[in-house]
């Protein structure tokens, strides 16, 4: 399906809309065209793929698998786990004073508080895409 954008958006943009070829607003909206399709699939490929990950991580068998750790275990597990969950800052502050209640140390749920919405695979992969591994 990607194979085809170039050639579509190209159309698009200079025969079905009449844009002049070589103009700045008829490039832009050559790459609108070519562009939105990319990110709507790949956009629905990610919700898809976080839906089925949270369908696994629930917030109840994290707090069991945080609670009864050390502090310094359960700081590491706290920043990984936030790392890996599909949560955002928006499920995260909930989990956080569900921790809290939970008895997991205040050390170890802002641990999670702060890794959760801020390092997570997308924004990994899109550092290790843009900057390389070196």
């Amino acid at each position: 399906m990607y194979s085809f954008l170039p050639e579509l958006s190209s159309w698009a943009t200079y025969s079905l809309l009449a844009f002049e070829k070589g103009s700045h607003f008829g490039a832009s909206i050559e790459f609108f065209l070519y562009d939105t399709p990319k990110v709507m699939m790949l956009l629905f490929l990610v919700v898809f793929g976080v839906g089925i990950i949270r369908s696994f991580f629930t917030p109840e068998k994290t707090r069991a698998f945080l609670s009864g750790k050390s502090e310094f275990a359960g700081n590491v597990l706290a920043a990984l786990l936030g790392i890996v969950t599909p949560f955002c800052s928006c499920s995260a502050v909930p989990l956080f004073i569900g921790f809290v209640t939970a008895g997991v140390p205040l050390g170890v749920t802002f641990s999670f508080l702060i890794a959760a919405p801020m390092v997570n695979e997308i924004a990994l992969g899109l550092l290790y895409g843009l900057l390389g591994w070196k």
